[in-house]
């Protein structure tokens, strides 16, 4: 009988949990070791976001992205209903409020129906009015079965399964690199903890937020580097809670590189409206002036960040009303929400999200998965990253288990 397997994973967010939680029901003797440098799960990015599970409806059809979402989704309701954690397929609704977006709409639609998007359909005033009465536009597209979820709950529920399943979770270790080596019997790698150092056969990092500097401290390529953007919510006064029936968005104009605000409800009944989208000075910096003087520094110091910026200064000017006035923020949603007019309610801790960016300033928009001899490195995983866990943790272990 040969040694053990030895596997690390780096992150306890969803998508490491995810992974981490796939290795042991894949692998009945190995030894799996779930490194988070906090002293819980999903406290970054997986817990500070809307909470959506995304249908995949924008998606390039046949791209990875689209794959990975619509797999993703069935494999996390499915989870979710095994485990108890709350969801709600409450639909969404795509509304176009003028004719140039109702085209953009058709595109959409188009996409939808290409990823296998069930029950998508689009539909004219009559129809939006009898999906959510309170919504106004000239067309809309309407996906029954997009869902919301308790993301920091599943997020435990992927762990506690991974601990039944025999495997070590090592919370408050921040991992410091990842060192490749080469012995007669195979490549292996050590993982360099701030408490010890550790050989593992295989290695996969989720590092989200820190991805780009685990790599570079790990001798790979310092890009993509992450650039932290900040999305504020607000969450309505509870007279509202009942003004809208499931997610409404707009319809993306491709001048900006972000979505803009949408009205989203919450899993524990509550209605909030974002995000926004602008540069966070700090990568952790979720409540007050989120300002990180390293986090900044490395901000002045990437030349791609100054190029994208050069080139969307009126993205910034847009949505620099939101980040100064909640006024703002009501009114973009009230557009297509006229019962939000004059709402009040409070904002919400502010999620920041990993945004690569290559060195022309370009956003990066699809997963960046990396190889290192044992260690693969997850550069970028984007919106449908937490709708895509489960699947996302499939195909990487498949990398493995293709050797």
């Amino acid at each position: 009988m040969g040694a053990k397997k030895r596997f690390a994973v780096i992150g306890a967010g969803i998508i490491g949990a995810a992974v981490a939680r796939e290795l042991v029901a894949r692998h009945d003797d190995a030894v799996v070791t779930l490194f988070e440098k906090e002293p819980r799960p999903a406290s970054h990015q997986t817990g500070h976001n809307s909470g959506v599970v995304h249908a995949g409806l924008y998606y390039e059809p046949g791209s990875l992205k689209a794959q990975l979402c619509r797999r993703g989704v069935s494999l996390l309701l499915d989870f979710a209903r095994e485990h108890e954690v709350a969801f709600d397929e409450c639909g969404k609704v795509v509304i176009a409020t003028n004719d140039v977006e109702a085209e953009r709409l058709q595109n959409i639609h188009a996409r939808s129906l290409a990823n296998g998007v069930p029950d998508v359909a689009l539909l004219d005033r009559s129809g939006l009015e009898a999906v959510e009465p309170n919504a106004v536009g000239v067309a809309a597209l309407h996906s029954p079965h997009t869902a919301i979820i308790d993301y920091p709950g599943l997020t435990d529920a992927l762990v506690a399964d991974f601990r039944r399943g025999g495997g070590r979770v090592r919370f408050s270790t921040a991992v410091r690199r990842i060192i490749p080596r080469t012995t007669p019997e195979g490549t292996t790698a050590l993982v360099q903890s701030e408490f010890d150092t550790q050989e593992y056969d295989h290695v996969i990092t989720c590092a989200g937020l820190e991805a780009d500097r685990l790599a570079a401290r790990s001798g790979e390529d310092k890009n993509p580097s992450v650039v932290p953007f900040f999305g504020q919510y607000f969450i309505l006064e509870p007279r509202l809670n009942d003004v809208v029936n499931g997610l409404i968005y707009p319809v993306a104009d491709p001048k900006y590189p972000f979505l803009g605000v949408h009205v989203t409800r919450r899993i524990d009944g509550g209605v909030m409206i974002g995000p926004n989208a602008f540069l966070s000075f700090s990568r952790n910096g979720y409540t007050g002036l989120g300002f990180d003087l390293a986090d900044s520094l490395t901000i002045a110091r990437d030349p791609g960040f100054w190029k994208f910026a050069a080139g969307n200064m009126a993205t910034a000017v847009r949505e620099i009303g939101g980040v100064l006035s909640t006024k703002r923020f009501v009114d973009e949603a009230a557009r297509y929400v006229p019962a939000l007019a004059g709402a009040d309610g409070h904002r919400a801790t502010r999620g920041i999200r990993a945004q690569a960016m290559n060195r022309n300033g370009t956003l990066v928009d699809d997963f960046v998965i990396d190889r290192a001899g044992a260690t693969l490195f997850v550069r970028n995983a984007p919106s449908p990253g937490a709708t895509s866990a489960l699947a996302i943790a499939e195909y990487l272990i498949d990398f493995f288990a293709a050797e």
